[in-house]
């Protein structure tokens, strides 16, 4: 197992997200404080329009916890993270929704796991204990079939693949790269190539609440080509690949967490 980790930095990718950046950002503060978790809280304003740049940078006078950042390269959701990635200063990073659709109790959740020696923390909204609030009939039935795919396709056990609340060791981040997809498919790519490439994956429940303010900016027509994309590169990297893949243990459920779902990728267990 790995040693402790000393910083937890949380990365929001965010357009357009004046009415609820603060009030999400804040949320985030004030529950990883409560629970001492030491944090920055990482917004990468991706080409917004609105008053988003303006009110992080107020914020981050008020408070050295939070940081923002440009992402001046090519926009995108995935371009967004990554740029947030390249700036983190922690040891292990989050990914959240700007929208506040991710419950920051589960970051602590995330971040307790990260410290029990996983390199990688999965949320599923599809498991015992798992929820998910005002998920729009037509997206879920197409967030299914997209989960279903995927695990045929790549071999695991992991049924909310596309959900992009996920935390990492950043030595895993590294490890992952070179990163392909500027767009929404990142929330696929990243913890692909992790499973693929062996590194110890915990997957836990996990709460999301659809967006009260803005709006959805997902494309559901454009998501599914950029899937593709990503699936077809993914296939060929489980296939084709000589990555050297670390031999894990076996897969044990945390008996403090009894609740959480603990899957290993390992070459055994994933067909890698």
């Amino acid at each position: 197992m790995n040693s402790e980790l000393n910083l937890l930095s949380v990365v929001i990718p965010a357009r357009d997200e004046a009415a609820c950046i603060a009030k999400t950002a804040e949320n985030i503060h004030l529950e990883l404080k409560l629970n001492r978790v030491p944090h920055e809280i990482v917004v990468v304003d991706d080409g917004s329009l609105d008053r988003t740049w303006s009110i992080m940078e107020e914020l981050s006078r008020e408070n050295p916890a939070f940081r923002v950042v440009r992402n001046d390269g090519v926009r995108g959701y995935g371009a967004a993270v990554i740029k947030g990635f390249d700036s983190a200063q922690g040891d292990a990073v989050v990914i959240m929704m700007a929208d506040a659709s991710d419950d920051p109790r589960d970051a602590v959740r995330y971040w307790m796991h990260l410290n029990q020696g996983w390199d990688c923390v999965f949320g599923s909204r599809f498991i015992e204990g798992g929820v998910a609030i005002g998920h729009p009939w037509l997206r879920l039935i197409g967030n299914r079939l997209s989960n279903f795919i995927l695990r045929k396709t790549c071999g695991i056990k992991f049924n909310d693949t596309t959900n992009p609340f996920k935390a990492y060791r950043k030595t895993a981040i590294e490890g992952c790269r070179p990163f392909l997809s500027p767009h929404f498919d990142f929330t696929v790519e990243l913890p692909l190539k992790a499973i693929l490439r062996g590194y110890s994956c915990a997957v836990i429940p996990v709460t999301w609440c659809r967006r009260r303010t803005g709006k959805d900016k997902h494309k559901m027509r454009r998501m599914r080509s950029h899937y593709r994309r990503i699936l077809q590169y993914v296939w060929l990297e489980k296939y084709f690949s000589r990555y050297n893949r670390r031999k894990l243990p076996d897969a044990k459920t945390n008996p403090d967490q009894p609740n959480a779902q603990v899957e290993i990728a390992s070459s055994t267990n994933q067909g890698a």
